[in-house]
């Protein structure tokens, strides 16, 4: 689950949707402290069951802007909860996110603002700078490692629920 998170918001995106580049942190010697980021706890469910993860959270837009950057160590039921979507709160948006200077294929889950999964980019090309849009305003988007999506039987359409919503 390696972001190349580097949100980058353009204020030339196309249609007024954010551009986000993800990765866990600015860079890879950042002190071990900095790595140990506090989690909480989601859940999606699926047609196959409940699928439980511990997820870091980024809710400024310094932390979505740092994301899962340079992160190679992302756990089976780990990742990263963007929410709000956008950064501080507001109406639904369309986002965008990138896998620059991400070195690990992720999985990047955009999720409706009732919990519902509007769409899952599945195994995002690391360090491809291609935009992978939401396709539709979203409240807030999940990074796992990439192929957890598919192998778990996550789909678009199931629940998605955390800690603080």
């Amino acid at each position: 689950m390696k972001f190349a998170v580097g949100l980058l918001a353009l204020a030339a995106g196309v249609g007024g949707a954010g551009w986000v580049g993800y990765s866990w942190y600015a860079s890879p010697s950042a002190d071990a402290s900095a790595t140990t980021a506090k989690t909480i706890a989601l859940t999606v469910a699926s047609s196959n069951g409940i699928h439980a993860f511990q997820v870091e959270v980024a809710k400024s837009a310094a932390e979505q802007e740092k994301g899962l950057m340079f992160r190679t160590d992302i756990p089976d039921n780990g990742g990263m909860l963007f929410w709000p979507y956008p950064a501080g709160g507001g109406a639904p948006k369309e986002a965008s996110f990138w896998m620059k200077n991400t070195p690990s294929p992720l999985d990047i889950i955009f999720i409706r603002a009732n919990g519902t999964i509007a769409r899952i980019a599945e195994n995002a090309i690391p360090g491809d700078e291609t935009p992978i849009p939401s396709g539709e305003p979203v409240g807030a988007v999940l990074e796992l490692k990439g192929g957890r999506s598919s192998a778990l039987g996550i789909a678009e359409g199931d629940k998605v629920t955390w800690t603080g919503k």
